[in-house]
């Protein structure tokens, strides 16, 4: 096979229906009269876990008893996602390493069982290799979701070794992965750490200065305790403009146009997404009622439905955009300093306040009255100037140790893949592995 090259001389290559038994699941989450209960293996469990154990926490559900003898999990089994919104998330597998008697697997799965000779977690490793990635992408159809046939799980295309190889190259990859999520473990560690500072920063510069001998006072907010005793409490629309008060958009953008009026939501209010190629467009007919709304250079946005709270300056190319109703308008008066507004915004004391009120079970939001008579710790303008200058260094000091401990984690996952796609192919001898070992 062209795309997989050499292979060592003693493989074999197959097709994955001569060493597994491939079964798609057709047990939904509905509870049926009459069935037995079971727990249900589902969608997400596959997604977002290596192994399925017998402590997670299963959905319940019910399926009859032909449901139950043929997709109760069994040791050795591999669980792959066989439906997705995209390629990419394709053939996504998960190993079973014991029996789970009572746990069967769910709709939008198929079990891919090992049959007589074949080692079910070099099965698994091979699901993960990029070599199998890119075999299922490419055979992945659909338009607004992509699914993979019985036929074309059936018969792609894997290197088989002898058994005991497999169990060697199962065991070695079990190993060297383990270190490289160690490893991944700590960057993922460190970012939250610096996410933590971050806010740590953030709140105690805007609620509590930067002069530590500063005299204090109570704040007479029990959420905010003592504030430096110059400073006042001042509800955010003070800090507005009064001809541009604060205010959520209603444009719904409708049917994308590819030429019209700039459409800023909710998901937007990002610093990766806050450019017009990210934006969808509404047409001048729709937007015309709304105009008022649009966005002026140095304007703050504030996302207040869906993920609350995350606040950004608007740039000069969004100029005279307009926004949706997930998202409010905050013009800050002159002056105010608007970069220590937004610090102020992404504070904890006060994203907390608002967030303790937000509206909605399904999608929480903010109102905009609670917005707008938010309480804003507020120094004198050169202080303002001066806070905004020192977090504003901070966040960017932070922000590239951040980058980082990322890019190292995009690293380790390359390492990992190339390691694990090496030793299912043949390229890595798991034999000398398992030699050093035994020495």
């Amino acid at each position: 096979m062209e795309w997989l090259g050499d292979i060592p001389e003693h493989w074999h290559v197959r097709r994955l229906k001569h060493v597994c038994q491939v079964t798609p699941s057709n047990v939904d989450k509905k509870s049926h009269e009459g069935e037995t209960a079971v727990a249900l293996c589902n969608y997400t469990d596959v997604y977002y876990n290596d192994t399925i154990v017998a402590d997670m926490n299963f959905m319940p559900a019910t399926a009859s008893d032909d449901q139950i003898a043929k997709f109760t999990l069994r040791a050795g089994d591999t669980i792959i996602t066989k439906d997705s919104e995209t390629a990419d998330d394709i053939a996504v597998a998960a190993y079973v390493p014991n029996d789970l008697p009572g746990v069967v697997c769910g709709y939008h799965l198929s079990i891919v069982r090992p049959l007589a000779g074949t080692h079910g977690a070099f099965v698994k490793r091979f699901f993960d290799s990029s070599y199998a990635k890119s075999c299922f992408a490419v055979r992945a159809n659909g338009l607004t979701r992509v699914g993979l046939s019985q036929y074309q799980i059936d018969n792609v295309i894997l290197p088989v070794p002898p058994s005991t190889e497999q169990a060697l190259i199962a065991t070695f990859l079990d190993c060297e992965t383990a270190k490289i999520d160690a490893l991944i473990a700590e960057q993922q560690r460190l970012i939250e750490l610096l996410k933590e500072k971050r806010q740590a920063v953030i709140s105690h510069a805007v609620t509590k200065g930067l002069n530590p001998n500063a005299r204090m006072k109570p704040s007479g907010i029990e959420w905010l305790g003592d504030i430096p005793e110059h400073w006042a409490i001042t509800p955010l629309k003070w800090l507005t403009d009064p001809k541009r008060p604060i205010m959520y958009g209603i444009v719904l953008p409708g049917p994308d146009v590819s030429e019209g009026i700039p459409i800023l939501k909710g998901g937007n209010v990002k610093p990766s997404r806050m450019n017009l190629q990210s934006m969808a467009r509404t047409t001048p007919e729709i937007e015309a009622p709304y105009a008022r709304a649009r966005l002026k250079k140095g304007d703050l946005v504030y996302s207040i439905r869906g993920s609350i709270g995350d606040c950004e300056p608007v740039p000069t190319e969004l100029e005279g955009s307009n926004i949706t109703q997930d998202v409010a308008r905050v013009a800050v008066v002159a002056g105010v300093c608007a970069s220590w507004v937004r610090w102020a915004l992404l504070s904890a004391a006060v994203r907390e306040d608002l967030a303790s009120g937000s509206l909605g079970a399904a999608v929480r939001g903010i109102n905009i009255f609670d917005l707008k008579r938010a309480d804003i710790p507020t120094p004198p303008l050169d202080e303002q100037i001066a806070i905004a200058d020192y977090v504003g260094g901070e966040n960017s000091r932070i922000e590239k140790l951040s980058a980082g401990a990322q890019h190292a984690i995009d690293l380790l996952r390359e390492r990992r893949a190339a390691l694990i796609s090496a030793a299912v192919t043949g390229q890595i001898d798991a034999r000398a592995f398992a030699e050093r070992k035994a020495a």
